[in-house]
């Protein structure tokens, strides 16, 4: 039942993986800030640890992740030291504090350092942190994956990957740089499952130069096929000034908005129809999977991985430009993979920017996450008793928002206007100019 409303989404807007964004950090928040959030860790506290890997084997053109080429034995090595020299750091603050309860591995593609490598971070991390039975999660490239990886992840017990997939298309991988084909994806699949993977997430994309409704909806056939338990359907950002990369992407060929929101709107339907659970707006989940139960249980969470099950209210990030988030405190590693390693290499670590979360800040957090996690908010919290209604009033005059004793909802058909109805309660957003990706 989705209708288009061009003038409703023609304001790029933020995908709120955090609140505030990655857009409204500040250079003046950094590594004093983040010893303090550290040093305030209780004991018990639970927390999650996400490491970032910014390696790929071959660098893709659309890819919008802080990664390079793995071409380089010493540029692994030299990034693992400067890696191993900050768990020892955070490891310290700690002091035995928190309980780590996932361990979660993302790139670029970690498996491009290696099965050796890997497992010798695996170690440093385990004798680093207090561990307590955690969920380990790692992302992978099909085109790098080998017996040996398989056999890492089975010894290691990790149970959730997800596999950068995109497209089957042979012509719309080479479109966007990202050749690979269908067998090796069909073979790490299997691979994965014989290594003990119970949770297997697809990413797969829309919106991509040159695709076409037919070619979705045949990729998506072939993805649901494989049985994941998870696909996460993006739209592909197109934003080639803030990375370059995607410069090498015909831009003439990219789908027009009216087209995206179309294919948006057949991924929807041909995913629910195939038996797969909507997670918010663009992830979808098999029934028995827990990201469907905990949406469908109310408990759902949004992160910088994106959708999740994840209920810890601290997230550890560590490795160039990882995110770590405390209640009151977002803290981001410095970017550019050289001044990371110098930052510890001096003795320090690396947190280059953040931002402090005011009272303020935290209620419109919790209600942005709302929206797109429950698609309804209470906003009796904020200080107007949700006077940025006002500015939902193009949203409610076509049904796709109702607003009643201080409660917004969502009407199903808002759900593809989540981003930017979430996006009125955002005190940042015009502020200073952003490059921000299409609302859908």
């Amino acid at each position: 039942m989705w209708t288009y409303h061009p003038d409703l989404l023609e304001r790029p807007v933020p995908r709120y993986t955090s609140y505030p964004t990655a857009a409204d950090f500040v250079d003046s928040v950094g590594v004093a800030e983040h010893e303090a959030a550290l040093d305030g860790i209780a004991p018990g506290q639970c927390m999650s640890l996400y490491v970032h890997i910014p390696f790929c084997e071959q660098i893709c053109w659309y890819c919008g992740c802080n990664t390079a080429k793995s071409n380089h034995v010493a540029r692994l090595d030299s990034y693992l030291n400067a890696l191993n020299a900050e768990i020892d750091l955070v490891a310290q603050r700690l002091s035995g504090n928190g309980r780590v309860k996932r361990i979660a591995f993302g790139g670029g593609s970690p498996n491009a350092l290696g099965p050796l490598r890997f497992t010798r971070l695996l170690d440093m991390l385990m004798l680093s942190f207090r561990l307590e039975n955690p969920l380990f999660s790692i992302e992978l490239d099909p085109r790098s994956f080998t017996d040996d990886w398989a056999r890492v992840i089975q010894g290691a017990q990790i149970s959730h990957a997800s596999l950068g997939v995109q497209t089957f298309d042979p012509e719309l991988q080479q479109a966007i740089g990202r050749v690979q084909p269908k067998k090796d994806i069909i073979a790490t699949v299997d691979a994965l499952r014989r290594a003990g993977i119970s949770s297997l997430n697809l990413d797969m994309m829309y919106g991509l130069p040159g695709q076409s409704r037919a070619e979705l909806d045949s990729c998506l056939t072939q993805a649901i096929a494989l049985q994941p338990d998870r696909i996460a359907l993006f739209g592909y950002a197109h934003v080639p000034t803030l990375i370059p990369r995607q410069r090498q992407i015909d831009d003439s060929e990219l789908p027009g908005a009216t087209e995206r929101f179309a294919m948006a709107k057949l991924g929807y339907e041909r995913l629910v129809d195939a038996g797969y659970y909507p997670v918010g707006f663009d992830h979808f989940a098999l029934p028995h999977d827990r990201l469907a139960k905990v949406a469908k249980s109310g408990i759902l969470r949004r992160n910088f991985q994106g959708f999740t099950d994840d209920q810890s209210d601290v997230l550890l990030g560590l490795g160039a430009s990882a995110i770590s988030e405390f209640p009151d405190l977002i803290v981001q590693n410095a970017k550019n993979i050289g001044d990371y390693r110098r930052r510890l290499e001096a003795g320090g670590l690396s947190s280059s920017r953040g931002i402090r979360r005011t009272l303020d800040d935290q209620r419109r957090a919790a209600i942005i996450a709302d929206i797109l996690c429950h698609g309804s908010a209470d906003l009796s919290a904020l200080h107007d008793g949700g006077g940025n209604c006002g500015q939902l009033a193009p949203f409610m005059e076509r049904g796709l928002v109702t607003y009643h004793d201080y409660v917004l909802r969502l009407a199903p058909e808002g759900l593809p206007y989540a981003r930017a109805i979430a996006a009125q309660f955002d005190s940042y957003r015009n502020l200073a100019p952003k490059v921000l990706s299409s609302a859908i």
